[in-house]
C-alpha cells in the first residue's frame, strides 16, 4: 500500500467539492412555496383536490394548469411548492378569495 502525503488528500477533497458545486449549480432551480391553512368549510381534503388539479383532472377558475408542483399535507395546513411563481400566486389568490388564509408565495 502506498502512503499519500497530506497535501494530496486535501487537494482531492477540494477538487471533489468543486465538482459537486458545479453539478449542483447546473441542476438547481428556484423554488417557491405556499402554505394554505385549513379552516374554511368549502373544501375538505385540500391535498387530494390539489393533486387532481396537478394531474389535470380538475380545473380551478382563474388558475393556469401547473404540472410541476409538489403537495404535502401538514395536518392544519397544506404546503405547495413549484418553480413557477406566477402559478402559485394565482393559486394563492384563488384560495384567499374563498376564505382561506395563506402565508403568501415565498
Amino acid at each position: 500500500m502506498e502512503a499519500r502525503m497530506p497535501g494530496e488528500v486535501e487537494k482531492r477533497i477540494v477538487m471533489a467539492r468543486d465538482v459537486a458545486a458545479r453539478w449542483v449549480s447546473r441542476i438547481a432551480r428556484p423554488e417557491f412555496r405556499l402554505r394554505i391553512f385549513h379552516g374554511s368549510g368549502e373544501v375538505r381534503n385540500l391535498s387530494a383536490m390539489l393533486r387532481t388539479f396537478r394531474d389535470g383532472k380538475t380545473k380551478l377558475a382563474g388558475v393556469d394548469p401547473v404540472r410541476d408542483f409538489g403537495i404535502r399535507d401538514l395536518g392544519d395546513a397544506t404546503e405547495v411548492w413549484s418553480g413557477n411563481r406566477t402559478a402559485l400566486t394565482q393559486l394563492q389568490t384563488w384560495f384567499e378569495s374563498r376564505g382561506f388564509e395563506t402565508t403568501g408565495v415565498c
